[in-house]
């Protein structure tokens, strides 16, 4: 639950991590596909991310507010660049990771989320936040854009997520059912002029060409 005194922003931004590699798959789609789908389609990607972890969200953790449906089965998002989990893949160390590449390949795309709910709405496309790490038992999931202030922004905000409540709260996620439209990344933040160049070509033959620029205060 947000803390007393947390202000949800006026317009909330959210992140997808993936790596450049994928960009020019992502942009071919027209979309970004969640962990259920790339896996029922074969998909071949550069996949980042602890293989426990994907598969309990994929078999497990169920999204209360849409019952039926997991986790994996929904394209995730931050709602702030510089996570936990780009934090855990920029060292590399974690024994469940199979990804050993660094942050530096790494992009955020960044979208705006009421322009997302607003087409999700329209399309009829299931969608919901989290209060704290989708991949955990006890957290709670909103279909309400009202409820965000159920998000501890506060949290979202800080730099230093040693403290539990902090640790936990700056996990919160935005979920897309299934797949997320290419032309609703509105940047892409790259943390080097090298991952900047590589996004550029990958996008270059797209008709929607989201601002590619070099965002080094979101990564470590």
């Amino acid at each position: 639950m947000a803390e007393q005194g947390a202000r949800v922003p006026d317009r909330p931004k959210i992140y997808h991590i993936t790596h450049v590699n994928n960009l020019e798959r992502i942009v071919a789609a027209g979309v970004l596909w969640s962990d259920a789908e790339r896996i029922s389609q074969g998909m071949d990607c550069e996949v980042v991310g602890m293989s426990s972890i994907k598969a309990r969200r994929l078999e497990r953790l169920e999204v209360g507010c849409h019952p039926g449906t997991k986790v994996g089965e929904y394209v995730p998002f931050y709602f702030c660049p510089r996570s936990m989990m780009l934090y855990i893949l920029h060292m590399g160390n974690h024994p469940e990771l199979t990804y050993r590449g660094g942050q530096g390949p790494l992009v955020h795309l960044e979208a705006d989320l009421h322009r997302v709910v607003a087409w999700a709405d329209a399309a009829a496309r299931r969608w919901a936040f989290s209060d704290g790490n989708a991949g955990a038992f006890y957290t709670r999931f909103y279909k309400d854009v009202r409820q965000l202030d159920q998000v501890n922004w506060q949290a979202v905000a800080a730099h230093n997520w040693q403290p539990p409540e902090i640790k936990e709260g700056k996990q919160a996620e935005f979920l897309m059912y299934e797949l997320f439209p290419w032309r609703l990344v509105e940047r892409i933040g790259v943390q080097n002029r090298t991952t900047a160049t590589k996004a550029l070509d990958a996008i270059s033959a797209a008709n929607h060409r989201p601002l590619v620029s070099v965002e080094v205060p979101w990564y470590y």
